[in-house]
């Protein structure tokens, strides 16, 4: 699957995709295919707030269970409801119906410590 080329990424594996000062958040389909058939997402309520690189939430495949870390702070603003019946979305389409979380960001100069889809990708190999 290619990697979007709208979007930053974080060395975590995390994507952004901003839209004005709200993000949407999601995994990368590289780290959808190293976890497995994802069985199960925990998200955090929309509300509550967090400084980047805390641990917003958690994926458990049948291999493991990852963290989810912030990629920029921020106050959640809306989560993907849909993961709680369907968690297998995020395997099917990490980039589209797959987004986890939605974010009002505290600092968007927060981005600049992101990289390109060109400079995740090299990353990778």
């Amino acid at each position: 699957m290619a990697t979007p080329a709208d979007r930053k990424y974080s060395p975590d594996h995390e994507w952004v995709l901003v839209d004005g000062d709200e993000v949407t958040i999601g995994i990368t389909a590289y780290a959808a295919e190293q976890l497995g058939s994802i069985v199960f997402v925990e998200l955090p309520e929309e509300g509550d707030s967090f400084a980047v690189e805390e641990a917003f939430g958690e994926v458990e495949s049948v291999k493991s269970v990852s963290e989810l870390l912030m990629p920029v702070g921020g106050e959640v603003t809306a989560i993907n409801e849909a993961l709680e019946d369907a968690p297998e979305t995020v395997n099917n389409d990490p980039y589209g119906e797959g987004w986890l979380l939605r974010v009002r960001m505290d600092n968007p100069k927060e981005l600049e410590e992101l990289i390109d889809a060109a400079s995740y990708d090299a990353s990778l190999a």
